[in-house]
């Protein structure tokens, strides 16, 4: 994928995201090492690079967690309101199942045919 193609993506998706300040929505953020955070709550702002929510934490307390846009065009955050996806997945999960099948395999079909 392009840079100029990520960069319209990142655009979409700040545009998509500038709609849904003040609503509830659900994070699921990958911070690496198999750990993931699952959250939930409100869009307060959305900036040039970064978007803020102030999430729910226990006994009624708030705090925010502050996303890039570029988080969610890679898949390492997820967000979804009522259960159903903002965003489709920009990256193919398999990436090696659109590449071409590796110079000894073709070699070997073009001499069987």
């Amino acid at each position: 994928m392009d840079l100029a193609k990520q960069a319209k993506i990142v655009d979409s998706i700040h545009d998509t995201l500038h709609d849904f300040v003040g609503q509830r929505l659900k994070v699921r953020a990958n911070m690496g090492r198999s750990k993931i955070v699952e959250s939930e709550g409100v869009l307060m702002q959305v900036h040039p690079q970064l978007f803020i929510l102030e999430v729910d934490r226990k006994r009624g307390r708030t705090a925010r967690q502050s996303y890039q846009y570029v988080d969610v065009l890679t898949g390492m955050v997820e967000l979804s309101q009522n259960g159903e996806p903002l965003f489709e997945p920009f990256v193919p999960e398999n990436p090696l199942a659109e590449a071409p099948a590796p110079l000894e395999e073709r070699e070997e079909e073009t001499v069987l045919s």
